[in-house]
């Protein structure tokens, strides 16, 4: 409702991350050949990934911004970089809407909030992530596009996300099913 009467862009922000290692799901193989994925990734290497989904305040046109980053968690200081990137794409009002994670609040996210008024900050309800689609691109990257997938290095994983995620910015179709697909 605030979105809408303050004629602002509303913008659902998440996290996620992607290891070297598979997301092992079940597949079609000739019978008797199960099929075996090597990986060679140690347990804690990853793409992470913060991402967010934005509705336009009149056309209601979704877009997806993304920053990944192959080497570091998602911080505090990653999330100021994202919003700032977000805001120079963004014109207007502008209410981000996310989950109540530590990278979220702190003098850092206070202080760059004060800096840019345009700029709304709104929490989801605790353990609510159904109501974020964000959740939904996550879950058809890793459970549609990405099972099963063997990275050849973390380079390989990292452009290999960053080129589904920008895919799925590009579909209009597509968004719109995850955004709808989300309880929100």
């Amino acid at each position: 409702k605030k979105a809408r009467q303050e004629k602002a862009h509303l913008v659902l922000v998440d996290e996620s991350g992607f290891f070297l290692n598979p997301l092992v799901r079940r597949t079609w193989a000739p019978k008797g050949k199960t099929p075996t994925l090597r990986s060679w990734g140690r347990h804690r290497d990853k793409v992470s990934v913060i991402a967010a989904l934005s509705v336009a305040p009149t056309l209601r046109r979704l877009g997806l911004y993304w920053l990944a980053d192959p080497r570091h968690y998602v911080t505090a200081e990653t999330t100021v970089k994202f919003l700032r990137e977000l805001l120079r794409h963004l014109r207007g009002q502008v209410i981000v809407v996310w989950d109540g994670g530590g990278n979220h609040k702190g003098p850092l996210i206070r202080a760059f909030c004060a800096r840019h008024p345009r700029l709304h900050l709104e929490r989801l309800p605790a353990y609510a992530p159904d109501l974020n689609p964000v959740e939904q691109v996550w879950s058809h990257l890793k459970y549609g596009r990405l099972p099963n997938f063997v990275p050849a290095s973390l380079a390989h994983l990292d452009h290999t996300v960053r080129c589904q995620l920008q895919s799925i910015g590009q579909t209009p179709g597509l968004l719109s099913s995850l955004w709808r697909g989300s309880k929100l």
